[in-house]
This record gives structure tokens, sequence and C-alpha cells, in this order.
């Protein structure tokens, strides 16, 4: 029986990223996953600098950089055509040290990421099989895998197989059949409605006809939103009336049908059309004894924010350097549990009120009583004092809250990644992102008012931003707004502690020093 740290069945991006972060951490790793090569059709589309400061981890920013495009602005228009709010991205200087909102080209990216874990030969890669059985006990996880047949992905023909691994990750969908060995349940949050997703490739006639930016057209005839992707790629999401067939409207004719307000067969070309209803689900347990769940086979949004995808990302980062510490046995016992524990309540949390704050945006494009609408533009309009104003997109997501976080100003939130400076001197570095300089790994950032102690332990790494400045401000700008003036980071890049005095830096390391009991000092 072949024995592996980790199994990951499911090959989309969730678990493309999963086995890449824990293949560059040295574990031996299979993925396992039905289909035979890439998806070639767009599914998410959009993604943010989290994401990318994640891709950056992963040495892929190149690789998918030509598939991208910074976001454009979102604007909703109200019941008689007026302008009533508008969401962009922040303003430079970026924190995260990239564009904060992007559209992407989903088959491209994912090719990407497949050809990132090829170059990782600790990870075995076998696709066209599924994941058919489990069975754990306190050593590990059987996994049996059988071939699966897909027409003309059908793989090479082989037995059943069971392999073992120490611990398991579920990357395999809504549908996700681990979840369902498992019994584990989803939670409703209360969406469910029919909609109808269209990307279409225009051409120069199309294009010339259609906004410059994105819209949400807020009607309560037909709501629906037009997304700007990359290149000559458009989308749109236009709900379904009560009683419309979604199978009708998903057709060609149906299709450009609803699309003839903006566009008549001649403007392009359909890349997909597809019926869906958009759900808000999120599981109540992601951790069943040595497996997890991650990506949508945990939690389902509706699209208002395109954040689907970057969820199941941010479940990507969240655990694998919780299980790499696991596994280096750098923590045990019941603190071990208390590490992969938190993984769900982080998460789990998060999803629950971005999905509330997502549902909030959806209530706003999708009011069906023509009074109420009316009422609602008036209502926003007057809130604003008839001038909208710029609604970062990034301002609606949440921090994280309990888990491994340390209760203190900041914590939590998504630390800043700075551009340092280019140094001098006896060890040269030319100007980089924070995180290319000195990795993703624990560090401490300080703006160098507050001496570090003496026993420093030697798996944080230091960062004085008065030996290496940072070039735009952005961790300055971060310390004041929380009134801190070091912190200290998580290998995902949230802020796990932070001290505003002397004190609070007894406070942090204490903290930190109980979830690292085991950490050594240095020399």
């Amino acid at each position: 029986m072949t024995a592996f740290d980790v199994v990951v069945v499911g090959y989309g991006p969730v678990g493309a990223v999963v086995a890449t972060l824990l293949g560059q951490a040295g574990f031996k790793v299979l993925v396992c996953e039905r289909r035979v090569g890439v998806y070639d059709m767009p599914r998410a589309i959009a993604l943010d600098h989290e994401i990318l400061r994640v891709f950056q981890q992963m040495g892929v920013l190149d690789a998918v950089a030509p598939h991208c495009e910074p976001f454009t602005p979102s604007e909703f228009f109200g019941v008689d055509g007026q302008l009533i709010r508008r969401m962009t991205m922040v303003a430079p200087p970026y924190p995260q040290g990239h564009t904060p909102s992007m559209v992407f080209s989903q088959p491209p990216v994912e090719r990407a990421l497949r050809a990132r874990v090829a170059q990782l030969p600790n990870v075995t890669v076998l696709e066209g099989v599924a994941c058919t059985a489990l069975a754990q006990d306190a050593q590990g996880v059987q996994v049996t895998l059988g071939q699966v047949t897909l027409g003309r992905e059908k793989g090479d023909a082989r037995s059943d197989q069971t392999v073992e691994a120490a611990w398991v990750i579920a990357c395999d969908g809504g549908g996700s059949t681990v979840r369902g060995l498992l019994g584990l349940t989803l939670e409703d949050l209360d969406f469910d409605e029919p909609w109808l997703v269209v990307d279409v490739l225009c051409n120069a006639q199309g294009l010339a006809k259609l906004p410059t930016t994105s819209v949400q057209y807020c009607e309560p005839e037909r709501p629906c939103t037009l997304v700007i992707g990359p290149g000559a790629h458009r989308r749109w999401e236009i709900s379904l009336k009560p009683g419309e067939d979604p199978a009708q409207a998903a057709t060609p004719e149906g299709t450009w049908r609803l699309l003839s307000r903006w566009l008549t067969p001649d403007d392009g070309q359909l890349w997909r059309q597809t019926s869906y209803r958009f759900h808000a689900l999120v599981a109540e347990r992601w951790r069943e004894g040595r497996v997890f769940i991650a990506g949508d086979a945990a939690h389902m949004q509706p699209p208002f924010l395109g954040q689907g995808m970057c969820q199941g990302i941010r479940d990507a980062a969240n655990l694998a350097w919780k299980l790499a510490t696991v596994l280096r046995g750098e923590v045990t016992g019941a603190l071990a549990d208390r590490w992969l524990d938190s993984y769900g309540d982080e998460r789990r949390a998060h999803v629950r009120e971005l999905t509330s704050r997502i549902k909030a945006v959806g209530a706003v494009i999708c009011e069906r009583d023509a009074a109420k609408a009316r009422a609602r533009d008036a209502q926003m309009l007057a809130a604003c004092g008839g001038v909208v104003k710029d609604t970062p997109r990034q301002d609606i997501l949440p921090a994280l809250r309990g888990g491994l976080l340390a209760a203190s100003p900041g914590a939590g939130t998504l630390f800043p990644q700075p551009w340092l400076l280019a140094t001098l001197g006896a060890s040269p570095c030319p100007e980089a992102r924070m995180d290319e300089r000195h990795g993703a790994g624990w560090r401490w950032v300080s703006d160098g008012s507050l001496a570090k102690p003496a026993d420093w332990p030697a798996g944080l790494a230091s960062i004085d931003l008065t030996q290496t400045p940072e070039r735009d401000g952005v961790v300055a700008a971060w310390m004041q707004r929380h009134g801190v003036h070091a912190a200290i980071v998580r290998p995902d890049h949230y802020a796990h502690a932070t001290a505003s005095d002397a004190d609070g830096v007894v406070a942090m390391m204490v903290a930190w020093r109980q979830l690292m009991p085991a950490q050594p000092c240095d020399a």
C-alpha cells in the first residue's frame, strides 16, 4: 500500500494550490481527479490581491499574469437608470503589493497552476480517478481510488487501488463525494435563485456596443450583471423569472433573446451559457478526524462580488501551513488538534460573515418590487448626498476571528506586503516585495520603536522597517490605523498579534510561545 503525507481529492484551482503549498514544503502528496485535463470553459472570473500574494508564494505570478487584467469599477444603476452605487478597488499604493481586484481567464490560469505542480517531484497526480471510499484510524486514512470513464476522457483500465495517507483534503466541488462519505452537512444560509450565466467572446463591433465598466442592473423586471473580463471576454449573469425554463434559457436561441438588449449573434460568439441555481451554503463541520474539506466542498456563495474561487484559495492557504506545522511535528497532541480545528473555526466564520455581506449586495441588485426598488434608490442617493462615492470592494471583506489569533488591535486582518527599498552595503538587495525578501513563514514586523525580546525564537523572522525601509508606507498606514508599532504575521499573511508598547510585546510573545512551545531560541 502506497503511503503519502497528504492525499488531495480534486484538482481544480483549490486542489492545485494546496498541493503546491504542501509540495513546496517538502511533503509527499497525491492528487486524484475525476476529470482528465483542465475544464476548458470559464467559471470563476475574479481574483483579488490576497490570491495574487498566494500565487506569488507559489511562484506562478509570471505564468498567470498574461491571463489577468484589472477589474473595472462596477456601477449599479437603479430603476430609472440612475447611478446609485459604484464599487472600485482600493487606491494606490496597493497594500498587498498587487493590483487589488483582477479579472482572469480560468482555463489558462488553471493550466499554469498545474504546470507548477508538475515541477514538484514529490507531488503525484492521477487523473480520471475518483475517491470511492475512506477508512481512517488514529494512524492515518486508507483512500480507495477507482477508475472513472468519462466518454473520450477514458483513461487506461486499472482496478481499484488503495493508498494510505496521514491526512486527506477534499477539494472535490459542490457535489463533494468525500463530504458525502463523511456525512458532513451543509447549512443553508437562505439564498436560492435561478440565474443564467453567459460568456461571450465579442468582436470589435460587439465591444463598441457595450459599457466600458462592469454594470449591475438593479432593475425589478430582470436584475442582471455585466462583467468586463480579460480581452474580448464579457460575462452576463441574468436572473430568471418564476416560470421561465432554465434549460430553454440556456439554449443558443434563448440566450441570444436574453442578450438582445446588448448584442446580436453578429456581435460575438457564445463561449458558454449555463443555468445555475445560486446558493448560500456552508458546511457545519470542516474536519472529520484526519479528513478536511475545502473550497466548494465546504461552501458556496452568491456571485455578486466574485469571491467564490478566492474563498477556496483562502481555505487552501489557511489549512496548508497549519497542516505542515503538524506534519513537521512542531506541535503535537492536543495542541496539534487545536491547530487543525482552528482551520474550520476561522474559515467557517469568515465564510458566513462574507456571505452575509454578499447577500446584502445581492439584496440591492435583486429587489423585484418596483416601489421598494425606487425607495432603495432614493435612500442610497440620500445617504451619499446625491453624489455617489467609490466603495472599495476590499472594504467588504471581513477579518478572521477566533482560532489561532491573539486578541489585539488588527489581529485577524490581512497584513500588508510592502515593497522594500533596495539596500546597499555588504549584502545589497534590489527593491522587492516583503515576502520575496523574507519568505512566507512567521514574521515579526516592526517600525523600530519597540525593542525585541532577548530570547528571540529561531522560527520567527525579524523585519525592522527602519533597517529595510518600505517604499510606499503601507505598513506604516496599517499600524497607524490600528495604533500599534509591531505585529507578528502568520504564514498565511494574517496578523496573529500586535503590540503598541513594551507590555504588548511581552503579551504578544507569550501568545506566540503558547502556539509554538517547542520553538528554540536563537543562540
